[in-house]
């Protein structure tokens, strides 16, 4: 879910103006970059042994993900993508989100 996510919003990110395409456009670039190893981390910590890191490391990912929905919004209003871009990045952030938040239940469930 997440490499589609990425791939979907470098595309849209490539048709920003050329201004907002270096100043926005490369703060949510590096917030999927930053969302991206955090998540190939995760898979490879040992969740027994590991749980708070597991847990922090969700809550990173979350925290970008709450980022990206704010670039969204300023993107949106200030008429840089449409409304079927804006929704649709919006509802693969939200699948994204659920399933980051079924994972910090199921980590704080298991502590």
């Amino acid at each position: 879910k997440i490499e589609d996510y990425i791939e979907y919003m470098i595309n849209v990110i490539l048709k920003l103006p050329r201004t907002e395409k270096f100043n926005i456009g490369n703060e949510y670039k590096l917030s999927l970059y930053k969302m991206m190893y955090a998540v190939l981390y995760i898979n490879k910590i040992n969740r027994k042994k590991q749980v708070l890191e597991g847990i922090e490391l969700l809550n990173k990912i979350d925290t970008e993900l709450n980022c990206q929905r704010i670039y969204l919004r300023i993107m949106r209003k200030q008429k840089w993508i449409d409304i079927k871009k804006f929704d649709v990045s919006m509802s693969k952030i939200y699948e994204i989100g659920k399933i980051i938040g079924g994972l910090i239940k199921n980590y704080a469930k298991n502590n």
